[in-house]
């Protein structure tokens, strides 16, 4: 009984492996598609509002005729345009649970 839970648990494992590694390449696939408007820290107003107006764009577009994969490239459109204007603010986010983790360190440590 217990090779057969062993053997079932590395099936589901290796399932999952092979799984993962090949939406992993369809995703570095894809950002290598996306084009990014500068390689600088900053950006100028024009390309900022040039990113915002292709974000209302893909927001305005009619999405339930789209195949899966093309609804995936504009998702991953979004969050290319989403990173270079959080890059160009110059602000640092920290995540809720950074934030606790964070909170709760200086707590025990002082």
């Amino acid at each position: 009984m217990k090779k057969f839970k062993l053997i079932t648990v590395l099936v589901m494992l290796s399932m999952f492996v092979s799984l993962t590694t090949a939406s992993a390449s369809e995703i570095k696939k894809s950002e290598k598609n996306t084009v990014t408007s500068s390689s600088e820290n900053t950006l100028s107003t024009e390309d900022i509002k040039i990113l915002n107006l292709r974000v209302e764009e893909i927001r305005d577009m009619d999405k339930s005729d789209l195949s899966v994969l093309e609804k995936r490239e504009l998702r991953n459109e979004l969050k290319a345009i989403k990173k270079d204007l959080r890059q160009s603010n110059g602000a640092i986010y920290i995540g809720t649970g950074t934030l606790l983790l964070i909170i709760i360190l200086i707590i025990l440590l002082v």
